[in-house]
């Protein structure tokens, strides 16, 4: 065989090499590269997503955050003002039982006076008349009575 007839049997072995390459073997590969490429594709879509749903989760995250830091510092505040009512009341209350109690004890010394005076009335009713039973057991001089008169002054 020449050459010629050589090359051109090769050329149409190569044409049937790449027509079949073409028809059969070429399309997979397309479509294996494609799927791969598709699933790059939406694998970096996902990727992105999931970026954007991390970014939107962490403000939301923050957000509520926030929202509990200031709940908590209005429930701080509001218990600050609650204890200070309560103390407040507290004293109130105290210092109305420390006026019952002074008011209790100022009426009790009252009483524990009237009581002193009705007592000394009563020793002053019976000198008097231990007084005068000495007076009427002596008899009537103006200077002895002046004289039991004065120490009867100075009992009382």
């Amino acid at each position: 065989m020449s050459i010629n007839a050589t090359l051109f049997v090769q050329a149409i072995v190569f044409a049937i090499l790449v027509w079949f390459t073409m028809k059969f073997v070429w399309p997979p590969l397309a479509a294996a590269l494609d799927e791969r490429a598709q699933k790059i594709a939406d694998g970096l879509a996902a990727a992105d997503k999931a970026k954007s749903e991390l970014a939107a989760a962490n403000q939301r995250v923050d957000a509520e955050l926030a929202t509990s830091r200031n709940e908590t510092a209005a429930r701080l505040a509001d218990a600050e003002r609650r204890a200070l009512t309560i103390i407040e009341e507290a004293k109130a209350r105290a210092t109305e039982e420390g006026n019952k109690i002074i008011a209790a004890a100022k009426a009790e010394a009252e009483q524990q006076t009237v009581n002193a005076r009705e007592t000394l009335r009563e020793q002053v009713a019976a000198l008097a008349v231990k007084g005068a039973e000495q007076i009427l057991r002596k008899e009537v001089n103006a200077g002895v009575h002046a004289d039991l008169l004065n120490r009867l002054k100075t009992e009382l």
